[in-house]
């Protein structure tokens, strides 16, 4: 088998059972257990799998969503970027609840196989961590949309109400000068649930979506602790993050190793 045909064959049975050890692998492939690794350390250098302490775990791209397919190509970068930076706010043993925005999304990815409390409304999210034996997961009920698999509505705003977290993650749809938007009523009713849920608020949001609005309002910029953006921010918008008072990270191109640099 040649080693294309190989590690096609090893991400699709990784991608089918979210979790696979070495040893099935190597019986799977009937392959040596160094040439099984090298595939990996391939397949993780593109994003497609995870490798963690017993086997690896699937982290493909994202989910065959409308929500998902929708995006422009260029921005997954700058989302990735914003990821990278954001994962740094995260910290081991943290319990944190995520939404189902394809930024979060990418934020979820990195953080599979770190020892977590994930509390999640979206499906796409929840089977990244299904199968992690480092992390607890908790995936929170209600009206799923069929655009993105996120969970949304009275039951889902009810059961965080019951919950309390360390850090809330999501994204927006828009950023102006009156705070945050999103596109759904009723999203935006659970994210403010999602807000009042945790301690710290953390807002994830390329630079394409500042200067506009959208339909709903969900708060103001000084309500959140944490804004994660790409370089492309402007300094004018920049300027105003900092004197809502809000943390703003401007994530570096992902060339620069994923760095940082706080505003």
């Amino acid at each position: 088998m040649l080693a294309e045909q190989r590690r096609k064959r090893l991400l699709e049975l990784v991608r089918v059972r979210r979790f696979a050890s070495l040893p099935e692998l190597v019986d799977e492939l009937q392959v040596s257990e160094s040439t099984i690794r090298r595939d990996l350390e391939h397949l993780e250098q593109q994003g497609s799998a995870k490798r963690i302490h017993g086997g690896v775990l699937y982290a493909g791209t994202s989910p065959k969503l409308p929500h998902f397919d929708q995006q422009q190509p260029g921005q997954w970068e700058n989302k990735r970027a914003i990821a990278r930076a954001a994962v740094e706010l995260v910290d081991d043993g943290d319990t944190i609840l995520l939404d189902g925005g394809s930024t979060t999304y990418e934020v979820a990815r990195m953080l599979v196989g770190r020892p977590l409390h994930v509390v999640t409304t979206s499906l796409p999210v929840a089977n990244l961590f299904a199968a992690d034996t480092n992390s607890d997961l908790v995936l929170v009920g209600g009206n799923i949309c069929p655009r993105s698999g996120v969970a949304q509505g009275p039951l889902a705003d009810r059961m965080i109400a019951s919950l309390r977290v360390r850090k809330t993650m999501f994204s927006v749809a828009a950023v102006g000068d009156e705070g945050f938007f999103n596109n759904n009523l009723l999203l935006v009713e659970t994210e403010r649930a999602m807000m009042r849920a945790a301690d710290e608020v953390i807002v994830v949001a390329d630079s394409s979506k500042f200067g506009h609005q959208s339909l709903t309002h969900l708060c103001g910029l000084g309500d959140v602790q944490h804004l994660v953006v790409d370089q492309g921010i402007t300094p004018e918008w920049r300027d105003k993050i900092l004197a809502a008072g809000v943390d703003l990270r401007i994530a570096a191109p992902g060339d620069d190793n994923g760095r940082v640099r706080e505003a």
